[in-house]
């Protein structure tokens, strides 16, 4: 088991444009993964910013984690722009269901 904390993570979209939001207890600056919705299949993970103070924390995972579910959920495709959430893909293959390029 990991002392590390879990983030809490929030979806915040308007339009063609969203983010996901990760907070830690004590930490004032947020980290977060941004989007663009090309259409009702197929989105843009576009970037993925994570501060100094949660760097090491497993924070950008999580937030690519949450993309992942929620793209499934959704049946949404994700083009992995950023190139942080380029790696990721490619280091879990099974992934490849919600990732296109």
């Amino acid at each position: 088991m990991s002392d590390t904390p879990s983030p809490s993570i929030t979806l915040e979209q308007d339009g063609a444009k969203g983010r996901y939001v990760a907070r830690l207890d004590g930490v004032s600056d947020p980290a977060e993964l941004t989007f663009s919705v090309v259409n009702d299949h197929l989105i843009i993970a576009d970037h993925t910013g994570v501060p100094d103070s949660m760097r090491g924390m497993g924070v950008g995972k999580a937030l690519v984690e949450r993309l992942v579910a929620d793209a499934r959920k959704k049946q949404v495709r994700i083009i992995p722009l950023c190139p942080y959430v380029k790696a990721q893909s490619q280091k879990h293959p099974e992934w490849a269901d919600v990732f296109q390029g």
